[in-house]
C-alpha cells in the first residue's frame, strides 16, 4: 500500500480533537474552529506555536485560480521582449500620474481611510498622499529605465572546443503579502523586470484602494504592453486566510511578507511547511548609539531626523554611554520633544531598568497626551521598561515613542543590540573612525550607518523600489542583501555552446 492510499480527506473537525504539532506535541481543536470547518476546507498547523489556521474552500479556490494565472503568465513571459516590460512600467506610471485616471483611486483611498479611522485602525501608511503617489510613479519610471537582468551572463568559462555560460533567469511566481500600503504596488511589480510574475494580497484596510489601482492603471497597462493579464495578480479577499492559502501554495518560487512581526512569522511558517523559500520583513525598529567620539549637534540631528514618521527604520532605541549622560540626555530629550512638536503631539519615553538619571526625572513626574490610532490618551510621559523587552518595536501613530538605555561603552551597546534587537538597523554617531570600524566588525546588522536611521530604504538609498527589508532576527540571508528588490529575484541557468563535435570526457 502506498502512502497515498493511506490518506483520507479531512471533512470535519471535532472540539478537542488532538492535532499533532511538530511531531512531538498536540494541539486541541477549539469549539469555534470545529463549528466553522466544512468539508473541502483546509487546516494549516503552525509548528512553532501550534496555531491551527482555517482556510475555507472558497479562499483556497480563489487563491489557487490567481496563482494558476500567474504560472501560465510566467510560461509566456520568457518569450516577451524587454521592450514590452518597459512599456508596461511606462503605461502604469502614466496612468497613475494622470489626474483623470487617478480619480477613482483617490476616491477609493479616501473611503478606505475613513472606514479604517472609524474602526480605530492606524492610517499612517494607508493614506495615498501626493508624495506617495509621486514615489509610486517615480518607482515605476525607475523600473522602465532600469536595464533588464533577464538572460544576462553572470560568468563565462571557455574550454577547448566548448563554452559554459551562467545566465540569469526568472525565478517563477512570487507570492507577496503586505500591510495596507498602496505604494507597494510599484514594489511588487518590480519583479517583472527580472522575468518573474507576482501574486499579492494587501491588508483589508487598503483593499478598496488596491482594486481601484488594478482597474484604473495596472490591468490597462498590462493590456497595452501586450503582457499576459496574470503577470501581476491581486488576491481580491479581505480574509487573512487568503494569505495563508497563498503562502501554502507549493507553486510559488518565493514568498515575501511585510507587516507586523507576529503575522509575518506566521506566514513564514506556513510557507516553509509548503517548501517555499521565504523573505520576511516583519519586526523593525532602528537603534542609535552615541559613541565616545560623538558631536553633540550631530547626535541631536540624528535623533530628530530619525523620528519624522513611524516605519520600520524609525528610531526605536537610543543608547547613550553613562559617562556622557549629563551631556547628551538633555540633547536627546530636546530632539525627541521637537520631533513630537513638529507632528503636533507629545512624545513617549520608555527607560530601561538600570538607566535612571536626574535628567529623566521630570518626564516621570508629568503626563502627556499621546495620539494613537484610536485617538488621544492621557499617559505618563515616561515609564520603566524591563531590559529584556528592549527589542519591543513601538507602533506609534502621531506621538514619537522611543526606548532609552544607558551603557558603559559602545561594546556593551553592541552586545545589547546583538542580543535583544531584531537586528535590522543600527547607527553609531561618532567621529572616531577606529570606533566606527570596531562597531562595523562587531555589530550583527545588515544596515549600519553613522547618522540618522531613516536612510534604510531601497528606493531612497539604492534608487530601486524595494519589496521589503529583511532583518537578521532569524539569521543572515543566503546569497543576497537585506534589501529585496525586483531585480534581485532571479535564478541562474547554465548554457553550453559546443563548437567541437568530438568533445568527450
Amino acid at each position: 500500500m502506498s502512502a497515498g492510499d493511506r490518506l483520507e480527506p479531512l471533512d470535519r473537525l471535532e472540539e478537542g480533537m488532538p492535532i499533532v504539532v511538530g511531531g512531538d506535541r498536540i494541539a486541541r481543536v477549539p469549539a469555534d474552529l470545529a463549528a466553522a470547518f466544512r468539508s473541502g476546507d483546509r487546516l494549516v498547523v503552525v509548528p512553532h506555536d501550534g496555531s491551527l489556521l482555517h482556510v475555507p474552500a472558497a479562499e483556497a479556490a480563489l487563491v489557487g485560480a490567481t496563482v494558476s494565472r500567474a504560472v501560465e503568465a510566467f510560461g509566456v513571459l520568457g518569450t516577451v521582449p524587454d521592450a514590452a516590460i518597459t512599456a508596461f512600467y511606462t503605461a502604469f506610471a502614466d496612468r497613475l500620474a494622470d489626474d483623470e485616471a487617478f480619480g477613482p483611486v483617490a476616491d477609493a483611498n479616501a473611503r478606505d481611510v475613513e472606514e479604517a479611522r472609524a474602526r480605530g485602525r492606524s492610517t499612517t501608511r494607508l493614506v495615498l498622499s501626493p508624495k506617495m503617489r509621486d514615489d509610486m510613479v517615480a518607482g515605476l519610471r525607475g523600473w522602465a529605465a532600469a536595464p533588464s537582468g533577464r538572460d544576462a551572463v553572470v560568468e563565462r568559462i571557455d574550454h577547448d572546443g566548448w563554452t559554459v555560460e551562467q545566465r540569469r533567469s526568472g525565478l517563477g511566481v512570487v507570492g507577496f503579502v503586505f500591510e495596507g500600503r498602496p505604494n507597494v504596488f510599484a514594489d511588487a511589480a518590480g519583479v517583472l523586470r527580472s522575468g518573474n510574475t507576482v501574486v499579492f494580497r494587501i491588508g483589508s484596510d487598503a483593499l478598496g484602494t488596491a482594486r481601484a489601482i488594478v482597474d484604473a492603471a495596472l490591468q490597462p497597462a498590462l493590456r497595452d504592453a501586450g503582457l499576459p493579464a496574470g503577470a501581476v495578480g491581486l488576491v481580491d479577499s479581505p480574509s487573512r486566510a487568503a494569505g495563508w492559502a497563498l503562502f501554502g501554495d507549493e507553486r510559488l518560487a518565493l514568498a515575501v511578507a511585510r507587516g507586523s512581526g507576529e503575522a509575518v512569522a506566521q506566514l513564514g511558517a506556513v510557507a516553509r511547511q509548503a517548501g517555499v523559500p521565504v523573505s520576511l520583513h516583519g519586526t523593525g525598529g532602528a537603534w542609535l548609539v552615541a559613541g565616545g567620539g560623538v558631536d553633540v549637534d550631530r547626535f541631536a540631528a540624528a535623533v530628530y531626523h530619525s523620528l519624522d514618521r513611524k516605519v520600520c527604520n524609525t528610531l526605536n532605541v537610543c543608547c547613550v554611554r553613562r559617562a556622557d549622560a549629563d551631556r547628551l540626555l538633555p540633547v536627546f530629550l530636546d530632539a525627541l520633544e521637537r520631533a513630537a512638536a513638529k507632528r503636533g503631539a507629545s512624545a513617549r519615553l520608555h527607560v530601561a531598568t538600570g538607566s535612571a538619571h536626574p535628567a529623566l526625572e521630570p518626564w516621570f513626574a508629568r503626563r502627556a497626551t499621546v495620539v494613537r490610532a484610536d485617538g488621544s490618551h492621557d499617559e505618563p510621559a515616561a515609564d520603566l521598561l524591563d531590559l529584556e523587552a528592549l527589542g519591543t518595536e513601538w507602533e506609534w501613530e502621531e506621538s514619537p515613542e522611543v526606548s532609552l538605555v544607558l551603557a558603559d561603552d559602545v561594546a556593551e551597546a553592541t552586545a545589547l543590540f546583538n542580543r535583544l534587537s531584531p537586528r535590522l538597523v543600527v547607527s553609531l554617531v561618532s567621529d572616531d573612525e577606529a570606533e566606527q570600524q570596531q562597531f562595523w566588525a562587531a555589530v550583527d546588522s545588515p544596515f549600519v550607518g553613522n547618522g540618522f536611521t531613516r536612510w534604510v530604504d531601497g528606493q531612497y538609498a539604492l534608487g530601486r523600489p524595494e519589496l521589503g527589508l529583511s532583518n537578521w532576527e532569524n539569521g543572515r540571508l543566503f546569497g543576497r542583501g537585506g534589501v529585496l528588490s525586483g531585480d534581485s529575484v532571479f535564478t541562474v541557468r547554465t548554457r553550453v555552446h559546443q563548437v567541437d563535435p568530438d568533445v568527450h570526457r
